[in-house]
């Protein structure tokens, strides 16, 4: 009897694998994280090899430590971050390390094809942000900076791909991760043919695309043994981490928000066909050809916190380590204590550059509104409410595109932080539901998983795996204090916006 998928998330900090039964309970765990190389300004990058080694380890680690029975795992399936890209040569070995979405060396093509005639153009047709994020303004950097290496690239994939490289010696990739690279018509279902020409690039020099339930088999012997899986057993291809969290969290229903904030966060609908803004503030990806994601990442989520903790808050993370207890835990008591509004103080988080609603590279954070009676602690709060309020903005922006979200289902790190969760029913002013589901990527994978496998009949049986909810009621009375404060972040920001390029160029200049 078959009753056991495992999902596989690759992540930017690390890679985890869980293994489910058709009921979407939980029977085993593992995680391995690994280093981002941050050597130069801008670069973001990790080491394929070590992803794929941790991909190994999880994979080895989740069926010893869950005891599961083999011969019931019907099948492996996987989620991936979006955005990265691998150069290979002709022998298929690495040129590059990967490129991480979060590497902003790119900046330079990005804004010069975004002030171009076709920038816009290309968005709509790829539901991909022209930002420096994509492969799409990473291919045109290296074609620019790094004609030799250009010209020696005989592939251009990403992690996902890889990995089942290695594992399968054949180069597949998923609509869903394609749909990310800005080289995909998302209205065609195929690669671009003008993006590939814009690039000197040919479709040869890029993966075959699958549809997200597609599986692969046979595993390599080799890995296979050390796995300890059947070589025969399938692999399925699966979708982005994005998409998959939907899933995940069960808002595929094109009525319920799905906000995640871990590092970095995002907002995110699903719509039956692609969608995308007349301003290219939003991406479309897709998660099968008749299930599209609209939304749009922010790069500061969890990342804005954990400076606040480190650089204000030392003394108490030393404390909290020395006690053996949450140092988040003890910074959110501390913010709990300061009223709705930090009494007046906003913080811009900006701290690494800025996906939605900016598309800035160069964005940059800021305290607005700082007075003597303003503590660390107003400094926290503040920084919680930033985070917020600039997820709520990009909601606005979904608005303008489909109908506001009846329910809002949230996951991520931050929602096990009661005030967090409190911030956001008070801001969006709607009730937040925060599903008990374990790692929602990796659920949302082991999904499509259990489809492509015919162990359910469909996606919505998702609904019955997510487990309870958590249900966060708005504070009404907060409603008059943040709908005051909103405009304000909203205006100062793009006041800011003016002035980020010339402090970036200052800061690349300056700062060793």
């Amino acid at each position: 009897m078959k009753d056991y998928v495992i999902g596989v998330d690759i992540g930017t900090t690390s890679t985890k694998a869980v293994l489910y039964d058709t009921k979407g309970n939980v029977k085993g765990y593992a995680n391995k994280e690994y280093p981002l190389y941050q050597e130069v300004p801008d670069m973001a990058e990790q080491d394929p090899d070590e992803i794929f080694e941790a991909v190994i380890d999880v994979l080895t680690a989740v069926i010893r430590k869950s005891g599961a029975e083999v011969a019931r795992i019907g099948g492996v399936s996987f989620s991936s971050a979006m955005h990265s890209l691998i150069l290979l040569d002709e022998e298929n070995q690495l040129l590059t390390r990967c490129i991480t979405w979060a590497d902003n060396r790119a900046y330079h093509q990005a804004e010069k094809l975004n002030q171009s005639s076709v920038g816009l153009a290309i968005y709509h047709r790829t539901g991909t942000p022209i930002h420096p994020m994509s492969p799409l303004s990473k291919i045109l950097w290296l074609k620019e900076e790094s004609p030799d290496l250009f010209q020696k690239t005989a592939r251009f994939i990403g992690i996902k791909e890889y990995v089942f490289y290695k594992l399968f010696g054949q180069f597949k990739v998923d609509i869903s991760i394609a749909s990310a690279t800005g080289l995909f018509n998302i209205h065609k279902l195929d690669w671009d043919n003008e993006v590939l020409e814009l690039l000197d690039i040919s479709e040869k020099q890029l993966s075959e695309l699958v549809e997200t339930d597609y599986q692969i088999t046979p595993l390599k012997e080799s890995y296979a043994e050390v796995i300890g899986l059947p070589a025969e057993i399938p692999f399925i291809v699966g979708a982005s981490d994005g998409c998959l969290s939907n899933l995940g969290v069960n808002a595929i229903d094109g009525k319920t928000l799905a906000l995640t904030i871990g590092t970095s966060g995002a907002v995110r609908m699903v719509t039956d066909k692609p969608v995308t803004d007349a301003k290219g503030r939003t991406f479309c990806y897709a998660l099968t050809k008749d299930k599209w994601v609209i939304g749009g990442p922010v790069n500061n989520g969890g990342i804005v916190f954990r400076w606040v903790r480190d650089q204000l808050f030392a003394p108490e993370k030393i404390t909290a380590e020395q006690m053996q207890i949450d140092s988040y835990e003890i910074l959110t008591q501390i913010a709990e204590k300061i009223p709705a509004g930090s009494d007046g103080l906003l913080f811009h988080p900006f701290l690494g550059g800025e996906r939605a609603p900016l598309w800035d590279a160069n964005a940059k954070g800021s305290f607005i509104g700082l007075t003597t009676r303003h503590t660390r602690a107003h400094m926290v709060r503040a920084a919680l409410e930033g985070i917020v309020f600039n997820l709520y903005s990009v909601l606005l922006i979904l608005e303008e595109l489909v109908e506001r979200p009846e329910r809002i289902h949230a996951t991520g790190g931050f929602a096990r932080s009661a005030l967090w969760r409190q911030l956001l029913a008070d801001i969006f002013e709607q009730e937040v539901s925060i599903p008990q589901s374990y790692e929602s990527s990796c659920l949302g994978a082991a999904v499509i998983g259990m489809e492509s496998l015919g162990l359910i009949e469909s996606l919505e049986e998702v609904s019955a795996m997510i487990g309870v909810t958590n249900q966060h009621i708005p504070n009404e009375s907060h409603f008059p204090i943040y709908r005051e404060l909103l405009p304000i972040f909203i205006r100062t920001t793009r006041l800011l916006q003016n002035e980020f390029q010339a402090i970036a160029d200052f800061q690349r200049k300056y700062t060793k």
